[in-house]
This record gives structure tokens, sequence and C-alpha cells, in this order.
């Protein structure tokens, strides 16, 4: 219980209804409160099945007490500074309570509406029955009001306060499930995380990388339930996280709904991992962190596998270049290059002399030259399956 405040108390001070008059409108207080909650259930449609059954008896107990409260505070024998029924800190903690509830502060208002409405009509008519003259009805019509509104502002305050304090928290909850994810935490971590953040889980993750100055507009074309860590990534296994990008975890984009994330982001820079289930998102964020290093601007990783394969071991690619190529050390920079190439262009095209002609836009007598060339500095290896793997494998981009 709470003390009457600012305008509620000023007007408790000026009314005084005779004892009575108070008697009077207490007999009716019960049927008064049924009214009030018959009519909130009635008008206001959040409140329907919350009012029914064992609950609405006990709010209509509550209304009833409160009605009492309310009525001894106008009565002339009440002392000054009377606490009033319901007080503005309950009607705080209620607007919390709701907002737990998820039901929005607008029905919260509306009951107020509708329940001062209803209750004034009745007990105004009651208190013209015990003879209350217009002058004394006007102020009592001024206190009821005036304390649904303080109990209403209280209300939004409370309401806001903890949609305030809920969102946060949510946020973190979020925070600490996206951490989960990229860095590969339990099944049973993760599980107890998506539930704290009242998060449902998809069926895929895939991870995106995009600039940290781009991530609040790429994310106003994804799925709303994407996941956003724009600062301090985690990096994947023991390599270092990305410094400038945030990742986006977009559900539900494997098979055909990918097309569509590519063609989203396709004109964008961004580095696209694979779907993975969702416990194992961790996994399309190490390959999406492998994607960066490629190249700049937009990379998809599903079509890039060959060149993510060559690169997975930086150092072991360059020593197979080193002894694969090996030959090519006997010739000119430049004329190493222009070999190289051919040989690339002749293995690719099964040594079809018209078709490497074409692509590397030469005469087909160049690309027999040079072949011979290659013949003298490899000889028998270019015979050797394993050898040539090697080679094309070095020669890869």
């Amino acid at each position: 219980m709470t003390e009457p405040t600012g305008r509620t108390a000023e007007r408790a001070v000026d009314l005084a209804l005779d004892e009575a008059t108070v008697d009077a409108l207490r007999v009716h207080l019960p049927r008064v409160a049924r009214i009030v909650v018959a009519e909130v259930m009635e008008q206001v449609p959040a409140y329907d099945v919350p009012f029914q059954g064992r609950m609405g008896r006990i709010i209509e107990k509550a209304v009833q007490v409160s009605l009492e409260s309310f009525v001894s505070l106008a009565s002339s024998s009440a002392p000054k500074g009377a606490p009033v029924g319901v007080g503005v800190t309950a009607a705080s903690e209620l607007g919390q309570a709701e907002a737990r509830n998820g039901r929005p502060v607008e029905a919260l208002l509306s009951a107020y509406r509708v329940g001062a409405g209803a209750a004034w009509r009745e007990l105004s008519v009651e208190a013209i029955h015990a003879g209350v003259d217009a002058p004394t009805l006007g102020r009592f019509a001024e206190l009821v009001f005036t304390y649904i509104d303080e109990l209403s502002a209280a209300s939004v305050a409370g309401h806001n306060q903890q949609t305030s304090s809920a969102e946060r928290e949510r946020i973190v909850n979020l925070d600490r499930l996206t951490r989960g994810l990229l860095t590969g935490q339990s099944a049973s971590e993760l599980e107890a995380a998506a539930a704290a953040a009242g998060w449902t889980p998809p069926r895929s993750l895939t991870a995106v990388l995009v600039p940290r100055e781009r991530v609040v507009s790429t994310v106003g074309l994804l799925d709303p339930r994407t996941l956003t860590l724009a600062e301090d990534l985690p990096g994947p296994d023991v390599e270092p996280g990305p410094t400038d990008d945030a990742v986006l975890l977009v559900p539900d984009s494997g098979g055909r709904s990918r097309r569509r994330l590519v063609e989203l982001l396709g004109e964008r820079e961004a580095v696209l991992g694979p779907a993975r289930a969702w416990l194992l998102a961790h996994e399309s964020y190490a390959r999406a962190v492998r994607g960066r290093a490629l190249r700049d601007g937009f990379v998809d990783t599903d079509a890039a596998l060959p060149e993510l394969v060559l690169h997975g071991d930086p150092a072991a690619l360059a020593d197979l270049r080193e002894a694969a190529l090996a030959p090519f050390a006997d010739v000119g920079e430049g004329a190493a290059e222009r070999l190289a190439e051919t040989l690339r262009a002749w293995l690719l095209l099964q040594g079809r002399r018209e078709l490497v002609a074409e692509s590397l836009h030469v005469h087909p007598q160049t690309v027999r030259y040079r072949m011979n060339q290659v013949r003298d500095l490899f000889g028998d290896r270019l015979n050797d399956p394993d050898e040539v793997l090697a080679i094309l494998l070095a020669l890869g981009r």
C-alpha cells in the first residue's frame, strides 16, 4: 500500500463524504466489482481469458478491496494521508508483470479506462440515491479519474522499465548464444542458451562475414531470426578472428534458399560459409573466415572449394609448388610463366591443342612449341599420374 501522491492527495483532501453515504456505497461494492471485471473482459480482449475461472474471482476480490479502500479515502473521517488500496507502487508492479506476460501496456491502460468508467457509473448512481449533491459528486468524479491517471502513469513506467530490462537481458543472452555457436559449445549448452534467449533454433545456419560498417543495412535484408555479432569476434580453432568484420548467422539458407541468399548479397562485400545444422554453425563460420583470405569482394565458399582446399595449408602449398615446378627454375621468369600457363591449360583440357590455343589466345603452333619445351624440362614426370596430380595442384590458382 502507498499513500496518495500528487493530484490524488489534493483531491482526497478536498472531498469529504459523510459516513452514511460511505456506508451506502460500501453495500454495493461487491456488485460494482463484478461489473468492473465483466466489462473489462468484454471490452479488452487481452483480459478475456486471464480473468476467467479462479483467477477471475481473485481479480474480482482485489477490485472490491481497492474500491473499499478508495471509498474510505473519500470519507470525511479518513485521516489526512490515508493509504490508497492499490497504490502507485502496486500499479508499477502490475505494469512490470504485464510486460513479463507479453501483454502490451495499451491493454492495461484500456482496462484502467474501462474499469474506472464502470466503477464511476455505478458508484455515482448510488451516491445520488444517497443524497450527494452535485458539487460533491463532481469532486468525487475528479478524485476517481485523477487517481486512475496516476495509476496509469505508474503502470506505464513499470511496463517500460521491465521491457527495457527484458530487452537488455535478451540482447545479452543472444550475444552469449551467438558466441557459443561460433566457438562450438556442446549441444546441451547451446540448447540452454537458445532457451534463455527465447530463440527458436532453425534447421540450419549459414555464417556470413560482412564489413562491420555495413552490418545494419545487410541485416535488414535477411531473416529476422538472424543472429549478429559485430565486436570481438572469436577465432575459429586456433586462428585469429576477423578484426574488421561482423558475422551474421542466417537461418535456413541451404539448398534452394542459398541461391536467394547469393542474389541478395552478391553485389556486396561478403563471405558466405556453407549451411550447417544449427549446432554445427562453428563449421560454417570457420570456413567463412578461411574464405575471407581468398580475395576481396564477394566470396561464396560453396563455389570456391578447390581454392579453399589449395589454400588450406599455405606452407604446404608453397613447398608443393617449389618441388613440383622446380624444372621451371632453369628458364627465365617470363618464359617460366608462359610455359606454366600453357602446361596448366594442357592438363585441364586433356591435351586438346586447338582448345588450349583458344583458351590462351595463341596459335596452335605456339602451343606445340611451348609443350615441346615443357617435355624437355619435365621428361618422364608428365607420364606419372602422381607427378601430374602434384603439378596440377601446384599450378592451381
